[in-house]
Protein backbone atom coordinates (compact mmCIF):
# COMPACT_ATOMS: atom_id res chain seq x y z
CA UNK A 1 0.00 0.00 0.00
CA UNK A 2 3.10 2.45 -0.78
CA UNK A 3 0.57 3.42 -3.53
CA UNK A 4 -1.78 4.99 -1.21
CA UNK A 5 0.21 6.79 0.54
CA UNK A 6 2.01 8.35 -2.34
CA UNK A 7 -1.18 8.91 -3.54
CA UNK A 8 -2.26 10.75 -0.46
CA UNK A 9 1.07 12.73 -0.71
CA UNK A 10 0.51 13.82 -4.18
CA UNK A 11 -3.15 14.78 -3.54
CA UNK A 12 -2.28 16.64 -0.27
CA UNK A 13 0.30 19.07 -2.15
CA UNK A 14 -2.66 19.53 -4.86
CA UNK A 15 -5.25 20.52 -2.11
CA UNK A 16 -2.35 22.42 -0.51
CA UNK A 17 -1.45 24.38 -4.35
CA UNK A 18 -5.87 25.37 -4.10
CA UNK A 19 -5.80 26.74 -0.57
CA UNK A 20 -3.20 29.16 -1.41
CA UNK A 21 -4.54 29.91 -5.19
CA UNK A 22 -7.85 30.57 -3.26
CA UNK A 23 -6.25 33.61 -0.78
CA UNK A 24 -3.74 34.89 -3.77
CA UNK A 25 -6.26 37.76 -4.10
CA UNK A 26 -8.21 39.28 -0.95
CA UNK A 27 -11.49 40.36 -3.22
CA UNK A 28 -11.94 36.73 -5.32
CA UNK A 29 -11.18 35.34 -1.56
CA UNK A 30 -14.21 37.26 0.07
CA UNK A 31 -16.23 35.63 -2.45
CA UNK A 32 -15.22 32.22 -1.01
CA UNK A 33 -16.63 32.32 2.18
CA UNK A 34 -19.78 30.83 3.51
CA UNK A 35 -21.81 30.77 6.66
CA UNK A 36 -22.45 26.78 7.90
CA UNK A 37 -26.15 26.50 9.29
CA UNK A 38 -28.29 23.59 10.83
CA UNK A 39 -26.56 20.35 11.68
CA UNK A 40 -23.12 21.12 9.63
CA UNK A 41 -22.58 23.75 11.71
CA UNK A 42 -19.61 23.59 14.77
CA UNK A 43 -21.50 24.05 18.15
CA UNK A 44 -18.57 25.67 19.51
CA UNK A 45 -18.56 28.76 17.41
CA UNK A 46 -20.92 31.77 17.20
CA UNK A 47 -20.46 31.63 13.30
CA UNK A 48 -18.86 28.56 11.89
CA UNK A 49 -17.18 29.07 8.04
CA UNK A 50 -16.69 26.92 5.21
CA UNK A 51 -15.06 27.84 1.82
CA UNK A 52 -15.13 27.14 -1.47
CA UNK A 53 -11.62 25.64 -1.19
CA UNK A 54 -13.12 23.26 1.97
CA UNK A 55 -15.40 21.93 -0.53
CA UNK A 56 -13.13 21.97 -3.45
CA UNK A 57 -9.98 19.90 -1.99
CA UNK A 58 -12.81 17.66 -0.09
CA UNK A 59 -14.23 17.05 -3.48
CA UNK A 60 -10.77 16.53 -5.20
CA UNK A 61 -9.39 14.01 -2.38
CA UNK A 62 -12.68 12.27 -3.59
CA UNK A 63 -12.33 12.35 -6.96
CA UNK A 64 -8.75 10.80 -7.01
CA UNK A 65 -8.42 8.50 -4.72
CA UNK A 66 -11.51 6.57 -5.74
CA UNK A 67 -10.30 7.22 -9.03
CA UNK A 68 -7.32 4.88 -8.49
CA UNK A 69 -8.83 2.75 -5.55
CA UNK A 70 -12.86 2.68 -6.65
CA UNK A 71 -12.83 -0.11 -4.06
CA UNK A 72 -12.48 2.70 -1.85
CA UNK A 73 -15.80 4.64 -3.42
CA UNK A 74 -18.09 4.79 -0.05
CA UNK A 75 -15.67 4.92 2.60
CA UNK A 76 -14.33 8.35 1.51
CA UNK A 77 -15.80 10.84 4.44
CA UNK A 78 -15.51 14.39 4.52
CA UNK A 79 -16.39 17.61 6.80
CA UNK A 80 -18.06 19.72 4.16
CA UNK A 81 -21.47 19.73 2.41
CA UNK A 82 -20.74 19.67 -1.16
CA UNK A 83 -23.11 22.36 -1.51
CA UNK A 84 -22.32 25.45 -2.23
CA UNK A 85 -24.52 28.68 -2.71
CA UNK A 86 -23.78 31.27 -5.60
CA UNK A 87 -25.03 35.07 -5.42
CA UNK A 88 -28.02 34.22 -6.83
CA UNK A 89 -29.15 32.19 -4.21
CA UNK A 90 -28.94 29.20 -6.18
CA UNK A 91 -27.42 25.86 -4.85
CA UNK A 92 -24.56 24.44 -6.74
CA UNK A 93 -23.27 20.97 -5.81
CA UNK A 94 -19.46 21.08 -6.24
CA UNK A 95 -17.58 18.15 -7.77
CA UNK A 96 -14.46 17.46 -9.89
CA UNK A 97 -15.49 16.69 -13.58
CA UNK A 98 -13.56 14.41 -16.05
CA UNK A 99 -11.79 17.41 -17.95
CA UNK A 100 -9.95 21.05 -16.68
CA UNK A 101 -12.50 23.04 -18.79
CA UNK A 102 -15.91 21.20 -17.24
CA UNK A 103 -14.63 22.03 -13.85
CA UNK A 104 -13.88 25.12 -14.49
CA UNK A 105 -17.92 25.94 -15.94
CA UNK A 106 -19.20 24.46 -12.83
CA UNK A 107 -16.82 26.58 -10.39
CA UNK A 108 -17.86 29.33 -12.48
CA UNK A 109 -21.46 28.94 -11.66
CA UNK A 110 -20.44 29.01 -7.85
CA UNK A 111 -18.33 32.14 -8.59
CA UNK A 112 -21.14 34.24 -9.96
CA UNK A 113 -19.25 33.81 -13.15
CA UNK A 114 -15.83 35.21 -12.31
CA UNK A 115 -14.18 32.95 -14.89
CA UNK A 116 -10.38 34.07 -14.60
CA UNK A 117 -11.34 32.71 -10.74
CA UNK A 118 -13.00 29.59 -11.81
CA UNK A 119 -9.97 28.84 -14.19
CA UNK A 120 -7.32 29.42 -12.13
CA UNK A 121 -9.24 26.63 -9.18
CA UNK A 122 -9.80 24.14 -12.37
CA UNK A 123 -5.71 24.23 -12.70
CA UNK A 124 -5.18 23.81 -9.39
CA UNK A 125 -7.28 20.82 -9.47
CA UNK A 126 -6.34 19.14 -12.47
CA UNK A 127 -2.59 19.78 -12.68
CA UNK A 128 -0.51 17.32 -10.22
CA UNK A 129 2.02 18.30 -8.48
CA UNK A 130 5.21 16.45 -8.34
CA UNK A 131 5.59 14.85 -4.81
CA UNK A 132 9.19 13.01 -3.71
CA UNK A 133 9.97 11.16 -0.14
CA UNK A 134 11.97 8.27 -0.93
CA UNK A 135 10.90 6.66 2.69
CA UNK A 136 7.14 7.04 1.76
CA UNK A 137 8.17 4.99 -1.64
CA UNK A 138 10.27 2.03 0.01
CA UNK A 139 7.36 1.39 2.45
CA UNK A 140 5.69 -1.94 2.69
CA UNK A 141 2.50 -1.39 4.26
CA UNK A 142 0.26 -4.57 5.11
CA UNK A 143 -3.21 -3.21 4.07
CA UNK A 144 -5.47 -3.85 1.87
CA UNK A 145 -7.85 -0.70 0.23
CA UNK A 146 -11.24 -3.09 0.12
CA UNK A 147 -10.39 -2.82 3.89
CA UNK A 148 -10.14 0.88 4.65
CA UNK A 149 -11.72 4.02 5.06
CA UNK A 150 -10.63 7.62 4.83
CA UNK A 151 -11.29 10.98 7.11
CA UNK A 152 -10.69 14.50 5.31
CA UNK A 153 -10.62 17.85 7.26
CA UNK A 154 -9.24 19.81 3.63
CA UNK A 155 -8.64 23.11 5.72
CA UNK A 156 -8.64 22.32 9.49
CA UNK A 157 -8.47 25.96 11.07
CA UNK A 158 -10.53 27.42 8.66
CA UNK A 159 -11.26 30.54 10.88
CA UNK A 160 -7.09 30.93 10.77
CA UNK A 161 -7.34 30.72 6.89
CA UNK A 162 -10.26 33.07 6.25
CA UNK A 163 -8.48 35.50 8.76
CA UNK A 164 -5.02 34.88 6.83
CA UNK A 165 -2.94 36.44 9.77
CA UNK A 166 1.02 35.96 8.91
CA UNK A 167 3.55 34.59 11.43
CA UNK A 168 7.02 34.02 11.13
CA UNK A 169 7.61 30.62 12.33
CA UNK A 170 10.77 29.74 14.32
CA UNK A 171 12.25 26.89 14.97
CA UNK A 172 10.98 24.72 17.81
CA UNK A 173 8.50 27.47 18.89
CA UNK A 174 4.59 26.96 18.62
CA UNK A 175 2.51 29.69 17.80
CA UNK A 176 -0.85 30.27 19.05
CA UNK A 177 -2.18 31.38 15.76
CA UNK A 178 -2.19 32.42 12.11
CA UNK A 179 -1.92 30.62 8.43
CA UNK A 180 0.28 27.72 9.72
CA UNK A 181 -2.59 26.67 11.93
CA UNK A 182 -4.28 25.85 8.40
CA UNK A 183 -3.37 22.16 7.45
CA UNK A 184 -4.91 19.35 5.22
CA UNK A 185 -5.26 15.90 7.06
CA UNK A 186 -6.07 12.95 5.41
CA UNK A 187 -6.79 9.97 7.80
CA UNK A 188 -6.91 6.48 6.78
CA UNK A 189 -8.64 3.56 9.16
CA UNK A 190 -9.62 0.08 9.17
CA UNK A 191 -13.20 -0.51 8.57
CA UNK A 192 -13.37 -3.57 11.01
CA UNK A 193 -12.05 -1.78 13.99
CA UNK A 194 -11.83 1.93 13.39
CA UNK A 195 -8.08 1.68 14.17
CA UNK A 196 -6.18 4.85 12.69
CA UNK A 197 -3.27 3.33 10.46
CA UNK A 198 -1.98 5.74 8.24
CA UNK A 199 -2.11 9.62 7.89
CA UNK A 200 -1.03 12.63 6.04
CA UNK A 201 -0.65 16.68 7.08
CA UNK A 202 0.20 18.96 4.94
CA UNK A 203 1.01 22.62 5.90
CA UNK A 204 0.49 24.69 3.32
CA UNK A 205 1.66 28.38 5.01
CA UNK A 206 4.52 26.98 6.23
CA UNK A 207 6.99 29.57 4.65
CA UNK A 208 6.89 32.54 2.47
CA UNK A 209 9.14 33.59 0.17
CA UNK A 210 10.46 37.12 1.21
CA UNK A 211 11.14 38.19 -1.93
CA UNK A 212 8.44 36.45 -4.09
CA UNK A 213 6.18 36.45 -1.59
CA UNK A 214 4.75 32.99 -2.43
CA UNK A 215 3.77 30.65 -0.08
CA UNK A 216 5.20 27.38 0.27
CA UNK A 217 4.50 24.01 2.56
CA UNK A 218 5.35 21.12 3.91
CA UNK A 219 4.35 17.45 5.04
CA UNK A 220 4.07 15.03 7.24
CA UNK A 221 2.97 11.26 7.12
CA UNK A 222 3.06 8.36 9.82
CA UNK A 223 1.69 4.63 9.24
CA UNK A 224 1.03 1.90 12.35
CA UNK A 225 -0.52 -1.26 11.09
CA UNK A 226 0.67 -5.10 11.45
CA UNK A 227 4.12 -3.80 13.61
CA UNK A 228 4.88 -1.64 10.97
CA UNK A 229 5.52 2.05 12.64
CA UNK A 230 7.03 4.65 10.19
CA UNK A 231 6.75 7.89 10.22
CA UNK A 232 8.34 11.29 8.84
CA UNK A 233 8.96 12.19 11.43
CA UNK A 234 11.42 11.25 14.10
CA UNK A 235 10.03 10.82 17.88
CA UNK A 236 11.63 14.43 19.90
CA UNK A 237 14.18 13.84 22.10
CA UNK A 238 12.89 14.50 25.85
CA UNK A 239 15.06 17.76 27.21
CA UNK A 240 15.36 16.53 30.88
CA UNK A 241 15.06 20.37 32.57
CA UNK A 242 12.11 21.91 30.47
CA UNK A 243 9.58 19.62 31.77
CA UNK A 244 6.64 18.54 30.20
CA UNK A 245 4.24 20.67 28.47
CA UNK A 246 0.81 21.18 27.63
CA UNK A 247 -1.37 22.82 24.47
CA UNK A 248 -5.16 24.01 25.25
CA UNK A 249 -7.64 25.55 23.64
CA UNK A 250 -8.02 28.99 24.26
CA UNK A 251 -11.82 28.51 25.65
CA UNK A 252 -10.63 25.65 27.34
CA UNK A 253 -12.89 25.08 30.64
CA UNK A 254 -10.99 27.00 33.90
CA UNK A 255 -11.43 23.96 35.94
CA UNK A 256 -9.43 22.09 33.90
CA UNK A 257 -7.24 25.06 33.73
CA UNK A 258 -6.60 24.90 36.99
CA UNK A 259 -5.88 21.63 37.26
CA UNK A 260 -3.17 21.28 34.79
CA UNK A 261 -1.98 24.42 36.35
CA UNK A 262 -1.45 23.15 40.08
CA UNK A 263 0.02 19.79 38.30
CA UNK A 264 2.51 21.07 35.50
CA UNK A 265 3.18 25.03 36.34
CA UNK A 266 0.97 27.66 34.64
CA UNK A 267 4.56 28.43 32.19
CA UNK A 268 4.06 24.97 31.09
CA UNK A 269 0.52 25.27 29.53
CA UNK A 270 -0.17 26.85 26.17
CA UNK A 271 -2.35 28.01 23.78
CA UNK A 272 -3.45 27.34 20.34
CA UNK A 273 -5.72 27.47 17.47
CA UNK A 274 -6.73 23.94 15.39
CA UNK A 275 -7.36 20.83 16.87
CA UNK A 276 -5.46 19.66 13.74
CA UNK A 277 -2.60 22.26 14.97
CA UNK A 278 -2.49 21.73 18.30
CA UNK A 279 -1.86 17.82 17.77
CA UNK A 280 0.92 18.00 15.23
CA UNK A 281 2.62 20.33 18.15
CA UNK A 282 2.74 16.95 20.25
CA UNK A 283 3.94 15.22 17.34
CA UNK A 284 6.73 17.57 16.58
CA UNK A 285 7.48 17.85 20.66
CA UNK A 286 6.69 21.60 20.67
CA UNK A 287 4.50 20.44 23.50
CA UNK A 288 4.19 16.79 24.99
CA UNK A 289 0.29 16.81 25.86
CA UNK A 290 -2.68 17.79 24.29
CA UNK A 291 -6.04 18.10 26.02
CA UNK A 292 -9.91 19.14 25.17
CA UNK A 293 -12.45 18.14 27.39
CA UNK A 294 -15.08 19.39 25.40
CA UNK A 295 -16.88 17.04 22.38
CA UNK A 296 -15.89 19.76 19.79
CA UNK A 297 -13.83 17.93 17.56
CA UNK A 298 -14.72 15.39 14.73
CA UNK A 299 -13.48 12.25 13.69
CA UNK A 300 -11.93 14.11 10.58
CA UNK A 301 -10.09 16.54 12.99
CA UNK A 302 -7.77 13.78 14.81
CA UNK A 303 -7.95 10.52 12.50
CA UNK A 304 -4.80 11.94 10.06
CA UNK A 305 -2.73 12.97 13.50
CA UNK A 306 -3.64 10.28 15.67
CA UNK A 307 -2.21 7.67 12.80
CA UNK A 308 1.49 10.21 13.09
CA UNK A 309 1.32 9.81 16.78
CA UNK A 310 0.65 5.93 16.60
CA UNK A 311 3.63 5.64 14.75
CA UNK A 312 5.73 7.35 17.50
CA UNK A 313 4.68 5.43 20.62
CA UNK A 314 1.67 7.78 21.49
CA UNK A 315 -2.02 8.10 20.31
CA UNK A 316 -5.11 10.09 20.88
CA UNK A 317 -7.19 8.85 23.94
CA UNK A 318 -11.22 9.79 24.76
CA UNK A 319 -10.66 11.81 27.74
CA UNK A 320 -14.10 11.06 29.64
CA UNK A 321 -13.74 7.35 28.58
CA UNK A 322 -10.29 7.05 29.67
CA UNK A 323 -11.73 9.33 33.09
CA UNK A 324 -14.00 6.52 34.13
CA UNK A 325 -12.26 3.24 32.55
CA UNK A 326 -8.95 3.43 31.69
CA UNK A 327 -7.37 4.41 29.01
CA UNK A 328 -9.58 4.37 25.42
CA UNK A 329 -8.04 5.42 22.14
CA UNK A 330 -10.17 6.89 19.28
CA UNK A 331 -11.74 5.31 16.61
CA UNK A 332 -12.70 6.22 13.65
CA UNK A 333 -15.82 3.80 11.79
CA UNK A 334 -19.04 4.08 14.13
CA UNK A 335 -21.02 7.26 14.18
CA UNK A 336 -23.32 7.80 17.42
CA UNK A 337 -26.79 6.88 15.89
CA UNK A 338 -28.73 8.94 18.43
CA UNK A 339 -26.95 12.35 17.06
CA UNK A 340 -27.66 14.40 14.02
CA UNK A 341 -25.50 15.87 11.08
CA UNK A 342 -21.86 16.36 11.93
CA UNK A 343 -22.36 16.07 15.30
CA UNK A 344 -22.57 11.90 14.70
CA UNK A 345 -19.34 11.89 14.38
CA UNK A 346 -18.05 14.03 17.06
CA UNK A 347 -15.54 13.02 19.64
CA UNK A 348 -17.83 13.67 22.38
CA UNK A 349 -15.53 12.67 25.31
CA UNK A 350 -13.23 15.02 24.48
CA UNK A 351 -9.40 14.04 24.13
CA UNK A 352 -6.08 13.66 25.22
CA UNK A 353 -2.90 13.42 22.72
CA UNK A 354 0.17 11.99 24.05
CA UNK A 355 3.51 11.06 22.70
CA UNK A 356 4.02 8.97 25.68
CA UNK A 357 2.05 6.91 28.23
CA UNK A 358 3.33 7.54 31.54
CA UNK A 359 2.11 11.80 30.68
CA UNK A 360 -1.11 10.42 29.60
CA UNK A 361 -1.47 8.88 32.96
CA UNK A 362 -0.13 11.67 34.84
CA UNK A 363 -3.40 14.12 32.64
CA UNK A 364 -5.97 11.60 33.54
CA UNK A 365 -5.00 11.19 37.17
CA UNK A 366 -4.45 15.50 37.55
CA UNK A 367 -7.89 15.77 35.71
CA UNK A 368 -9.69 12.54 38.13
CA UNK A 369 -12.44 13.85 39.86
CA UNK A 370 -12.54 17.25 38.22
CA UNK A 371 -14.94 16.33 35.04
Amino acid sequence: MADLLRLLLQVAEKAANVARVCRQEAPLFQLLVQEKTGDDKNKKFVQDFKTLADVVIQEMIRHDVGAQFPEMVGFIHGEESNKFENGLGESVTVTVCSTEGETATLLASVLDNNHTAASLLARAIHRDPVTTDAQADALMVPLNPSDLGIWIDPIDATSQYIEGREEVLEEGRLFPSGLHCALVLIGVYLRSSGEPVMGVINQPFNYKDPVSGSWSGRHFWGVSCGGVNTSSESRPKDVPDRGPSVVLSSSEKQVVKEALISFYGPDKLMYASGAGYKILCVIQGLADIYVLSEGSTFKWDSCAPHALLRALGGGVADLAESLQDGQTELTYHQPREECKGADRWANHGGLVAYRDQAQLHSVIRTLKGKL
